[in-house]
């Protein structure tokens, strides 16, 4: 009998799962690859034996960090590209790559540094499910994080100014969408039916950017005038989250199937309920990445 897995990540809220993109990455992941997860919402990441969110937990194997705990599950035969060519396991690390270079700054300036958001969403939510006295510390911390994070990697010649910083990443981030956009096209998952490791990621990244209420929405609004981006991260809610998301406590249990327990290799789990829009949607491709 295979020993149980046990995530531990950050709670949601505005009909997500968790907001915490990491997190939303390793349980679409989950559910696409019909892994057995418990995942348990916990307040704080001091609460974690590595300090991460999320962790993975298995027996005495304790596991942090997104494509970590994904490899660790491939190894336990739940392997979402079970169906993927050499050429499409290539193009999933490039466009990784992609999200994490080009949108993730724009994401982490989004929620943690943009400071009207910072200040009305991200900090009173963060603080409310965070224990006294931590709540006064940790978000804080958090930001500050984030932002030494987009120093780090955007804030080198020839821009010296954070406004600088602050234009060039969300022309990038910009750009990374319209590209998304384009890759998927009119079709239900980036490498057809069948959701796989790019779509866990990609939807982890988009998901809470289109759902969170943010009073400065600038990537929010270039998400939204590409329809088949919103489709894509609304068809994945709706088919794979659609028991958990209104579950107050987000203690989520992805069962499996007995046939597929004993398998020697888990395929992927398919999708048959999904139908595209008649006609498609087009991405506009003429404007221009927490």
């Amino acid at each position: 009998m295979a020993a149980p897995m046990e995530l531990s990540c950050w709670g949601g809220d505005w009909g997500l799962p968790s907001l915490h993109p990491e997190s939303l990455t390793v349980m679409a992941y989950a559910k696409f690859s019909g892994a057995p997860l418990t995942v348990n919402t916990i307040n704080n990441s001091w609460r974690t034996p590595k300090g991460d969110i999320p962790v993975l937990i298995s027996e005495d194997i304790v596991i942090s960090q997104p494509a970590k705990i994904l490899n660790f599950l491939r190894k336990q035969k739940y392997n979402a590209d079970y169906e993927l060519s050499a050429k499409q396991g290539a193009d999933t690390l490039a466009y990784i790559a992609l999200l994490e270079e080009k949108l993730l700054p724009a994401l982490l300036h989004t929620f943690w540094v943009e400071a009207e958001n910072y200040c009305s969403v991200t900090k009173p939510w963060f603080a409310s499910r965070i224990p006294f006295p931590l709540s006064l510390y940790l978000p804080g911390k958090m930001s500050r994080e984030a932002l030494n994070r987009i120093l780090l990697t955007k804030g080198g010649p020839p821009l010296y100014s954070l406004s600088e910083v602050e234009a060039q990443i969300y022309r990038d981030a910009k750009e990374c969408l319209n590209l998304l956009s384009k890759r998927l096209g009119t079709s239900q998952f980036f490498f057809g039916n069948t959701p796989t490791t790019l779509d866990a990621f990609v939807f982890g990244f988009l998901a809470p950017v289109y759902k969170v209420c943010f009073p400065r929405v600038q990537l929010q609004e270039h998400l939204k005038q590409l329809p088949n981006l919103c489709r894509f991260c609304d068809d994945i809610l709706t088919c794979y989250f659609r028991l958990t998301i209104s579950d107050p406590a987000l203690i989520i249990s992805l069962q499996m199937d007995d046939n597929l327990r004993k398998s020697p290799q888990h395929p992927p789990r398919k999708l048959t309920t999904l139908k595209l829009a008649a006609g498609g949607e087009e991405s506009p491709l003429n404007r221009l990445s927490p």
